[in-house]
């Protein structure tokens, strides 16, 4: 294990210094590779000469022009590079692609080196990492080798943990993606389906697969999941999805905020992990979080689908023709789950979609009542003698709260939070609608900073992070002074559209507020006066970004929306008047003295 700080901010640093050159990081991990010997977290690792035209390309690059110039990055053996065999963990199924898969190519255009195809539960069934045929073997954790990796992604955590790679790709249909990432004090990114293709992965269920990313804070996930998230049009299950176009940045987490956390007699967590959970809430809530506790029946009706209902065919789907005709060249427990598959009929997976969009039903609205969700990544770690013991018991326990994310479509974000009294990782998943994933991102790094643990097993201290502007969340925060405001007539544009209030205060003492001739109703304009303005009530309400556009089109003339100055010093949207309008003689009452729009009407009664 080498003592290099392999976040992506560092290598990036270093390189633009001209401290580091990618040949020399490269020399430096395959030294430690031959060191290390054997290693069951990889099935394939890349030779120097096979690594040549990846830094060929990069001796005339500039460090400053690529966003991943010499990262060293893994990938989970169920996803292509090409030239290179993809296995899936069976050695019966591989084959060697031509071209890799379309995320590969956006890393390794953006500057990225793939050191080698990592080891996984075969075909990507299984949340432990032991399930790998014996000629791979299976990785240890990274802190404890009597202990479960996890998994299907068990190589990417791991290599990822120890530093020999900055990040890795797993992919994650239920779970593969987190566990691992909780068992291994990494962030494990789920992101929303279709946000990052799966053209080029071997499918375990094409209708929930997503590839997801392992890396060692939060800045890193963020740069990786910026690269790789791109649409693909030869990919039917991609979406498109801008979120610069749908307001949503990666920054600062709020400084208030409201996260649902399941009851107790919910977690089904060890004691180990309730301790951590408790840690965690009280860690957020220092953060300014406040804590509503949400009944997750309905989220945890829903993970029992997977395994439980006629998706378990889409496996079967998969590997259809192995199975049927080699089933001894699968891993016992493999083929003992993928063989359900094939029993199911057509009126079953009917019966469990309707049962499905109930739960969906309900569940949004549970996520509509708060602005993050936060629950156990998982419930235990077990350790390697207890999976031998109850291969299907344990790996059902560890997906209590990871099986349901892909049903519902939900983006999820494993985060490192601490360790166990036993010196074992424990993390939590922060989780929340379709492409929040930024907001997951943004309160992981604030949980970051606070907690500043140790990268991943390295030993390598986190160092300070810088400040970066305020996360954006898809909402316009919308100042209000008059009839839009909470009771009166045109309130219903903005509830009708999914508005919230968030606050009742008062703007900056430079503005005077009109009442303008016409209506019903009434309508007011704030305009600014820096010499003789005053304070006026305000609400301030938070409204999807989406829904800007119509309720902007319904704003009459001479009214419009800007930017308006709270008491606080902070600039927020709002109403304003089109200027000149009074200056122009038009007719419109000064209702300053009455100190908002709630006081005028009051003394029109």
């Amino acid at each position: 294990m080498n003592a290099i700080d392999m976040t992506i901010t560092s290598l990036l640093a270093r390189y633009r210094a001209g401290e580091l050159n990618p040949r020399g990081l490269i020399d430096t991990l395959l030294a430690d590779a031959d060191a290390r010997g054997k290693d069951a977290a990889w099935i394939t690792r890349l030779s120097r000469e096979q690594l040549e035209p990846y830094l060929e390309r990069l001796d005339s690059a500039d460090p400053q022009s690529l966003p991943l110039y010499g990262i060293p990055f893994a990938i989970k053996d169920n996803i292509d590079l090409a030239q290179v065999p993809t296995t899936s963990g069976c050695p019966a199924y591989a084959y060697t692609p031509d071209k890799s898969a379309f995320v590969v190519r956006q890393l390794i255009e953006a500057g990225a080196i793939p050191l080698g195809k990592t080891n996984l539960d075969q075909f990507a069934t299984g949340l432990v990492g032991e399930r790998a045929p014996d000629i791979y073997g299976v990785p240890g954790n990274a802190f404890d080798g009597e202990r479960i990796p996890g998994g299907s992604s068990s190589g990417s955590a791991v290599t990822t943990a120890q530093g020999q790679v900055s990040f890795a790709l797993g992919t994650d249909t239920a779970g593969s993606g987190r566990v691992p990432a909780c068992f291994n004090n990494l962030f494990g990114v789920k992101p929303t389906l279709g946000l990052l293709s799966t053209a080029g992965v071997v499918p375990a269920c094409a209708t929930l697969d997503t590839i997801s990313l392992f890396a060692l804070s939060a800045d890193d996930a963020n740069v990786v999941l910026s690269v790789a998230g791109q649409y693909d049009s030869d990919c039917a299950w991609s979406r498109r999805h801008d979120f610069a176009v749908a307001g949503q940045t990666y920054g600062e987490a709020p400084r208030r905020f409201c996260f649902g956390v399941p009851p107790k007699s919910q977690w089904h967590t060890d004691d180990a992990y309730t301790a951590g959970m408790h840690r965690t809430i009280a860690d957020l809530e220092s953060l300014g979080g406040i804590k509503v506790e949400l009944d997750c029946t309905q989220l945890l009706a829903a993970a029992r689908l997977l395994y439980e209902g006629p998706w378990v065919a889409e496996r079967y789907h998969a590997v259809r023709e192995l199975i049927e005709n080699r089933p001894d060249a699968l891993h016992p427990v493999t083929r003992q789950v993928i063989e359900g598959g094939g029993k199911p009929r057509a009126v079953d997976a009917f019966d469990a979609r309707y049962k499905l969009a109930e739960y969906k039903r309900q569940a949004d609205a549970l996520l509509a009542q708060v602005d993050v969700m936060l629950a156990p990544t998982t419930v235990e770690h077990p350790t390697k003698a207890a999976v031998a013991a109850e291969p299907i018991a344990v790996n059902s326990r560890l997906g209590t709260w990871t099986n349901f994310m892909n049903l519902l479509d939900y983006s999820a974000l494993a985060v490192p939070t601490g360790f166990t009294d036993a010196g074992l990782p424990f993390g939590v998943t922060l989780f929340g609608p379709a492409f929040d994933d930024l907001t997951l991102l943004s309160l992981g790094r604030a949980l970051e900073r606070r907690l500043a643990l140790p990268r991943g097993a390295t030993g390598v201290a986190r160092a300070p992070l810088p400040v970066l502007p305020e996360a954006r969340d898809g909402t316009l925060e919308l100042v209000v002074c008059g009839a839009h405001l909470d009771g009166l007539l045109l309130n219903h544009q903005l509830t009708g559209r999914g508005a919230v209030k968030i606050a009742t205060g008062r703007s900056s003492a430079n503005y005077r507020l009109y009442a303008l001739a016409g209506g019903p109703p009434a309508r007011p304009a704030m305009v600014r006066d820096d010499t003789n303005g005053a304070a006026i009530a305000v609400e301030v309400w938070r409204l999807p970004i989406d829904t800007v556009g119509s309720f902007l089109a319904g704003i009459p003339a001479p009214l419009g929306l800007g930017q308006v100055e709270l008491e606080n010093g902070e600039w927020k949207c709002g109403f304003i008047c089109a200027a000149g309008v009074l200056e122009q003689g038009g007719p419109a009452t000064d209702v300053t003295r009455f100190g908002g729009w709630r006081g005028w009407l009051a003394s029109q009664q």
